[in-house]
């Protein structure tokens, strides 16, 4: 209903009742009203003053209240317009529960005077309330075999509401085998039975699944429903039955013991105890082959009992009854038939006669190692016999006699490939299918010494860093030989060699049981660079074999030589004075720096830097060449000395370097320039009788002295024998002055990136250097005069300059100046 129509629809009536009241001594009325439950929130139940007769203006005035007895307060008054409305919605199925009549008593207060109004409110029903059932699912079990009209109770469907909206009626949904009878009970409730009215059959369909509808009597009605799930029980009504009536199977004789024929399958459409089914044998049966073969009862497998032989008996028939544990137990029968088929059940036999092992592995090709005998108790082709070996081993099959056969050595054998054998040797009946039988044999090989100890590599190259320590390990030279014991033993020996009158095992040592090579001496890259020598391995057999490997040790250079200056030349202490005129052009050449040094590569590569310059605008500093030019001529202002601090330094890590000091003084006199100085001409009278005497003198000299180098270098160099280890002598010749004068001066370097020519120049001469070569060849300074003028007197002085370098490297410096 709408909340419009509860409202005004509602019945209301009232029933005076005259009581004797002891109070105020007058008669009180009962007030009765009857409204439907829900009824909303501020719906008007009555006009209590109105019905009570009371002034509505007063109602404040005179405090009117309303008292709900043992209630909680659903309804309240209006004191304004004296109406009683609902407060909250009343719900009748839960203030009055299991009740067909609901009331709600009240007393209605007013105060000038006191006077107590009795009002009772009926609450009558509604229909919003749907039929439930106590279950939603319904389970029945029902035995197939029941008969048709039998009746099953099944839980009823309660409503909260009461009267006509309570449940009026039942439906089930549609099927063949059920039906429902409705019944009411003596409070008026209804329930439903359920009634079988056809049989039922589990193997066709074991579960019924039923919605049974409970509907009440309101309008409009309201429903509720339960699944019934009828679940079939079984009945022994069917046999067991086998797939065939009969069958034929074959089995081999000698099968084994426990061996299954057949399992047999027959089956029962029933379920439980009444599709259970017992395999047994019936009295058909002979004892016989109920010995022979078992019969399992639950499985009905047959397996063979005990051994069956073609010769003895070649068919078993029996017969195998198959019963369910019903309480009628129902059966079957079937009837089989065992064939038993001949086999060829013998199998070859092999037998080693004689076998020889060890053999050394260098046996020769077709010894025979092995006589073996075949047999095989079949006959026919069963009792014919096949020997045979695996195709990949280096041996052969031969028969020597009537099933005798000799195992010979047909390939070469090497023990370092294979140290053994194992050799199976199979014999196969040509039966079907065919037996066999097999022999394996091991065969061990005795070692030889056949095999040449081997090096890893044919050639060594080992770097070593020069001013190693002496006894440090170079590198481990390990050769293998996959011979055995005594034979596999290796002792390593360094082949002498006499290089430089030196033997290798002064230099060089190694371990003879594991091959590591030391150094036995400290090596300096500026003697020797390389050394090339022979390691040999032999081993202990008998006859010993032995392999030697080329060893390249490849001396490497540290930054061990300190740069040494050779221009300009220092009479004394490493300070150099000259004298310029103030009138020198800008870009002269001044003075140049050479230093040489022993180390080679990136360690010998020199630079130059100014460490002290007087006047810095004044000179520049070449830092390749050495050469100190002026950047600008001199002034007034400039000073009449100055003083040049040149460092010459090498790559090397770290740097090595060495200083020299030019002090310059400046003076008023016109002197030839160096570019001047460089060519004299021939028109001059440099062959005056004191430069002339010189000249002889200073060419008589040089010559006797060329004359003895020569002679002692000749004899060096048959003494010693020449070496792979130390390259010959390239650079070792000291070159000679040719009659009496060198055009020009040369700084020679010899090593492994250099071999380049300078022109080392100064302002007293020139200069000839050569850089040292290996096997300790010496650094050649030479210096000529030149001729200032044809006025100038001039005399000469020669100063050799001898230095000992590091490793006794010893280098030479002669020096030739004019003054």
């Amino acid at each position: 209903m709408d909340s419009d129509l509860k409202t005004r629809s509602w019945r209301r009536y009232v029933s005076l009742l005259l009581l004797v009241s002891v109070f105020n001594q007058s008669a009180l009325a009962v007030t009765h009203y009857s409204i439907p439950e829900e009824m909303e929130v501020g719906s008007v139940v009555a006009n209590l003053a109105t019905d009570l007769g009371l002034d509505v203006q007063t109602l404040v005035k005179r405090n009117i209240r309303l008292d709900v007895i043992a209630n909680k307060k659903y309804l309240a008054i209006n004191k304004d317009r004296g109406e009683l409305y609902i407060l909250e919605k009343i719900d009748r199925e839960y203030l009055c529960p299991a009740k067909i009549t609901c009331f709600l008593k009240m007393e209605v207060i007013v105060e000038n005077p006191e006077r107590i109004f009795y009002v009772e409110l009926e609450i009558t029903d509604i229909n919003d309330n749907n039929p439930q059932f106590r279950r939603d699912i319904i389970n029945l079990d029902i035995t197939e075999s029941t008969p048709a009209g039998e009746r099953f109770s099944v839980s009823n469907a309660v409503d909260s509401d009461v009267g006509s909206n309570s449940v009026k009626t039942y439906y089930l949904s549609q099927n063949e085998h059920f039906d429902i009878e409705i019944q009411s009970g003596r409070d008026g409730s209804k329930f439903a039975d359920l009634i079988l009215k056809k049989p039922l059959d589990r193997e066709t369909q074991a579960v019924h699944n039923l919605i049974l509808t409970a509907v009440d009597g309101g309008v409009p009605p309201r429903s509720g429903t339960a699944s019934i799930v009828v679940r079939v029980l079984d009945a022994n009504d069917n046999a067991p039955k086998f797939d065939q009536e009969s069958y034929t199977f074959s089995l081999n004789e000698n099968s084994p013991i426990g061996s299954l024929v057949v399992k047999l399958n027959a089956t029962d459409l029933d379920e439980g105890s009444n599709a259970d089914l017992v395999y047994s044998f019936s009295l058909y049966t002979s004892e016989k082959t109920q010995k022979a073969f078992s019969l399992n009862p639950d499985s009905g497998e047959i397996r063979v009992k005990e051994m069956v032989n073609y010769e003895d008996f070649k068919i078993y028939n029996m017969e195998v009854i198959a019963s369910d544990k019903g309480t009628n137990p129902l059966s079957a029968q079937c009837k089989l038939s065992i064939i038993i088929t001949d086999m060829n059940d013998n199998h070859p036999e092999i037998s080693m006669k004689s076998f020889q092992s060890p053999v050394k592995e260098d046996i020769p090709v077709n010894t025979v190692i092995a006589v073996v005998s075949v047999s095989d108790k079949d006959s026919g082709e069963n009792g014919q016999v096949d020997i045979h070996i695996s195709d990949d081993l280096p041996f052969a099959l031969k028969e020597s006699s009537d099933n005798y056969y000799e195992l010979l050595v047909s390939e070469p054998l090497d023990r370092e490939k294979v140290p053994e054998y194992d050799i199976t040797i199979t014999v196969t009946d040509r039966g079907n299918p065919p037996l066999s039988d097999n022999e394996t044999i091991t065969l061990e090989l005795l070692d030889i010494n056949d095999n040449v100890p081997q090096f890893p590599q044919t050639f060594y190259t080992i770097p070593v860093m020069e001013n190693n320590a002496p006894g440090a390990l170079l590198s481990s030279l390990t050769a293998l030989d996959p011979d055995l014991h005594e034979n596999q033993y290796l002792v390593y020996f360094i082949i002498e060699k006499e290089i430089v009158n030196t033997s290798m095992s002064m230099l060089f040592s190694i371990n003879p049981e594991n091959g590591n090579l030391y150094a036995l001496k400290t090596f300096d890259y500026e003697i020797e660079k390389e050394f090339l020598f022979h390691i040999e391995a032999r081993d202990s057999g008998v006859p010993p074999l032995s392999s030697t490997v080329t060893v390249h040790i490849n001396i490497m250079d540290q930054n061990d030589n300190t740069p040494l200056i050779v221009s300009p030349w220092r009479a004394h202490g490493s300070v150099v004075e000259e004298k310029i005129p103030r009138s020198t052009d800008k870009g002269t050449l001044i003075a140049k720096v050479i230093a040489i040094d022993s180390d080679s590569v990136h360690n010998s590569r020199i630079t130059y830097q100014f460490l002290h310059n007087t006047d810095a605008t004044l000179f520049s500093l070449d830092q390749y060449n050495g050469e100190i030019r002026t950047m600008r001529m001199f002034s007034y202002r400039d000073s009449r000395h100055q003083q040049l601090v040149v460092i010459a330094k090498d790559n090397g890590e770290p740097a090595l370097s060495a200083t020299v000091t030019v002090k310059l003084s400046t003076v008023e006199i016109a002197l030839k320039t160096y570019a001047d100085m460089t060519e004299v001409p021939l028109g001059y009278d440099i062959f005056s009788d004191l430069n002339l005497y010189l000249v002889i003198g200073l060419g008589s000299v040089s010559f006797l002295l060329l004359i003895t180098l020569l002679v002692t270098i000749v004899l060096k160099c048959q003494k010693r024998k020449p070496s792979k280890a130390a390259p010959p002598c390239r650079n070792s010749v000291i070159s000679s002055e040719r009659n009496s004068t060198i055009a020009d001066s040369t700084l020679v370097s010899n090593d492994a990136y250099w071999y380049s020519l300078f022109l080392a120049e100064t302002r007293k001469g020139k200069l000839v250097v050569r850089q040292p070569v290996p096997k300790g060849a010496r650094y050649i300074v030479s210096s000529l005069p030149r001729s200032t003028g044809l006025t100038e007197t001039s005399d000469s002085a020669a100063s050799t300059l001898q230095e000992n370098q590091n490793n006794g490297t010893e280098s030479t410096a002669m020096v030739k100046y004019s003054k």
